[in-house]
């Protein structure tokens, strides 16, 4: 199956441009949510790469639980030192889940 490009139109809302985004932050965070699977190391990892992209761009929600998920499952320093940084940033936006989860690792 083939996919064409659709080139937008002017009277596309922004929103239609982050839907995207949005919909890989929401089945990442039901996959890390559900009972079933979400303890799974291959959904985890799935849910990471999910969660990376928006992460970048900024969404708070995604930086707090990719940051969660990288300081819990994450065997090596590097990966803990990012995923504390995301917390972080998280942290300083609002986020109440980074702020307790920061508290946490630190204490």
């Amino acid at each position: 199956m083939k996919f064409r490009s659709v080139s937008p139109s002017v009277t596309d809302s922004p929103a239609s441009v982050t839907a995207p985004k949005r919909f890989s932050l929401k089945v990442a965070i039901w996959l890390l949510d559900n009972p079933r699977i979400g303890d799974n190391p291959n959904i985890k990892h799935l849910a990471g790469r999910l969660l990376k992209q928006p992460a970048r761009e900024g969404v708070v929600a995604a930086q707090s639980r990719l940051g969660q998920l990288m300081c819990r499952e994450c065997g090596n320093a590097r990966d803990r030192r990012i995923g504390h940084d995301l917390l972080r940033q998280a942290a300083r936006a609002g986020d109440r889940l980074a702020q307790r989860e920061l508290g946490q690792i630190e204490d």
